[in-house]
């Protein structure tokens, strides 16, 4: 839902892009001009001044000014506002469309795709070097460096250069403009990527807060440790010169049973420093065909690069098993993968957290690359009363003959399996008492115990 916040910034951006469209048009002919030696032509598109964003408070002026010192070029502006126009105003671009009579199809130099649905131009590297350049091979150049992996572009996640395939030309490469920024640029919001086959991965969210964590105090030390690089792992490595030495990434593996919080401290530590958790959904991401899995993957880590998110790994022995020392081509192939998913895992700027229930299962390289390894054991005691008693916050929703503190000494349960039993014994009460007021509605002892029988079984133990 949309708030007054969300129109003004909306309504912002409209009138800046406005005038950005307006300023590209006009040099967009230029080029047309200048290229076709048409008479009366403008020349350099240069000639024609970007509008001054120096007082919009538009969160695009915003970016161009506060994207690079001294803000953007005039350059940089017109890639920004190619890459931006298909989504916002296509037809800007037909004339990119104008045929070569001699040859009975669009001009080479102009760059461009065709999507399967869409009939407009889609800009590549090449339509911006020609509306920037022409045939001048020495402008050329310069503007090639805009596409480059330490431009601000990149570096930012703001524009995403697409590498052809099959050794075509790279300056074929679609430039694509990131949701992220298409969405600030036009209505004024943060994008967060949905979860399908372009992107496998789903953003995990809890209604805790970080005190109804209940784990260990030598669990949670490990656990603050993270959440301290989390708030300042860049600004650690600069204040004890360590930025040469050391890459930005972190990396780390929880493991344990099953139920011990595994998932919910990942979603907790993103929670707590504002940073979004993703979990890699293994089904859509490994791929029985050759090169499909690290194609996944890649897709991943490149959509991940630069968003400072929490990238979640459950049940990761699946995708980042031991390899094996086969001579077949399978087996060979297995340990590519591997090596591959390895080396996006290392060079991966931000924070990765593997989960497994056995630690044995992973590949000893991954687990020399871990910044720490922590050991999520089933609760004790003290724990599972304190457990206990979060799952039945109101002593009144009790009978008499609960005693959460003696069950929590008998039983030996995780803190998944007692959200289960609670799940249980609340149906069940609900079952045997619908006659009564909903103010005498009890969980009496009777239904816990039969709903920890049947976590018992299914663990395959007795009560």
């Amino acid at each position: 839902m949309s708030t007054g916040a969300d129109t003004l910034a909306m309504q912002a951006n409209a009138r800046s892009l406005e005038r950005e469209i307006a300023w590209f048009a006009q040099v967009l002919a230029s080029r047309f001009d200048t290229y076709f030696a048409a008479e009366g032509a403008a020349g350099d598109g240069h000639k024609h001044a970007p509008p001054d964003l120096a007082d919009d408070s538009s969160i695009y002026a915003e970016t161009v000014r506060g994207a690079v010192q001294g803000g953007m070029s005039s350059d940089e502006r017109l890639v920004l506002v190619l890459a931006l126009l298909p989504h916002v105003r296509p037809q800007a671009l037909d004339l990119l469309l104008t045929h070569n009579k001699l040859i009975e199809r669009t001009f080479t130099e102009f760059g461009g795709l065709r999507g399967n649905g869409h009939n407009g131009h889609l800009p590549t590297c090449e339509t911006a070097v020609f509306l920037l350049a022409g045939d001048d091979l020495r402008r050329r150049f310069e503007v090639m460096r805009l596409f480059e992996s330490n431009h601000f572009f990149a570096l930012m996640g703001m524009l995403r250069v697409v590498p052809p395939e099959g050794g075509e030309p790279a300056l074929r490469a679609p430039l694509v403009l990131e949701m992220n920024y298409l969405n600030r640029f036009t209505n004024g919001q943060h994008h967060k990527p949905d979860f399908g086959a372009g992107f496998p991965a789903k953003l995990i969210t809890t209604p805790l807060a970080w005190q109804d964590l209940v784990v260990a105090p030598e669990v949670m030390d490990e656990i603050e440790q993270i959440r301290a690089w989390l708030r300042e792992g860049t600004q650690l490595l600069r204040r004890w010169g360590l930025e040469k030495m050391v890459k930005p990434g972190y990396r780390t593996l929880f493991y344990g049973p099953p139920g011990t919080g595994k998932t919910l401290t990942a979603t907790l530590l993103g929670q707590s420093v504002g940073v979004d958790v993703y979990r890699i959904d293994l089904s859509m991401l490994v791929s029985k065909y050759i090169g499909e899995t690290e194609k996944n993957l890649a897709n991943v880590f490149d959509q991940a690069q630069n968003k400072n998110w929490i990238l979640f790994f459950d049940e990761a022995d699946a995708l980042f098993g031991k390899r094996t020392e086969g001579s077949s081509s399978n087996d060979r192939h297995a340990n590519q993968e591997i090596a591959y998913l390895l080396q996006r895992v290392e060079d991966f700027p931000g924070v990765v957290i593997l989960a497994t229930n056995l630690k044995s299962n992973l590949d000893e390289a991954f687990s020399r690359r871990f910044q720490s390894a922590v050991y999520f054991p089933l609760p004790d005691a003290l724990q599972r009363e304190r457990l206990w008693r979060q799952l039945f916050p109101d002593p009144a929703k009790l009978a008499p003959d609960v005693d959460l503190a003696a069950l929590a000494e008998a039983h030996v349960l995780s803190g998944g399996a007692l959200a289960n039993v609670a799940r249980y014994a609340a149906i069940r009460a609900a079952r045997r008492q619908a006659l009564l007021p909903p103010q005498q509605a009890r969980i009496e002892a009777d239904d816990l115990l039969r709903a920890i029988k049947k976590e018992f079984i299914k663990e395959g133990r007795t009560l």
